[in-house]
C-alpha cells in the first residue's frame, strides 16, 4: 500500500490548510486511516482517525472543533481539513493506513501499518 500525501505549506495563524493523502490500487474501502504528525524534538503524535465507511471519526482533544478527516472512497483519498491554525500545529503530518480490517479508529501509531512519506506544515504567528 503505497500512500501520497499532498504538499503541505506555509500558512498564518488563524488560516486554513486541507491535506490530503491519496492510495492508489485496491482494498482502500477497507482501511481504518489516521493521520499523526511529528513536531521538531517531539514525539510522534496521534490527530484523526476515520472508518472504513467514514462513519466514525476519532480527534486528539487539541484538534477537536478544528480540524475535520474525511474521506472519498470512490477517490481512494483522505483528506485533513485544518481550521484555525496556531503556531503549535506546525510539525510534520502523516498519513497512516491500517489494513487489518479493523472498525475501530485507532489512536496508536503502531497499530498502523502503512504510511505516508510526511509533509510540513508551517504555522506562522
Amino acid at each position: 500500500v503505497q500512500l501520497q500525501a499532498s504538499r503541505g505549506g506555509l500558512v498564518q495563524a488563524g488560516g486554513s490548510l486541507r491535506l490530503s493523502c491519496a492510495a492508489p490500487g485496491r482494498g482502500f474501502n477497507s482501511y481504518v486511516l489516521g493521520w499523526f504528525r511529528q513536531a521538531p524534538g517531539k514525539e510522534r503524535e496521534f490527530v484523526a482517525a476515520i472508518t472504513r465507511s467514514g462513519g466514525t471519526t476519532k480527534y486528539a482533544d487539541f484538534v477537536k472543533g478544528r480540524f475535520t478527516i474525511s474521506r472519498d472512497n470512490a477517490k481512494n483519498t483522505v483528506y485533513l481539513q485544518m481550521n484555525s491554525l496556531k503556531p503549535e500545529d506546525t510539525a510534520v503530518y502523516y498519513c497512516a493506513a491500517d489494513t487489518s480490517l479493523t472498525v475501530v479508529p485507532h489512536t496508536g501509531a503502531a497499530l498502523y501499518h502503512y504510511w505516508g512519506q510526511g509533509t510540513l506544515v508551517t504555522v506562522s504567528s
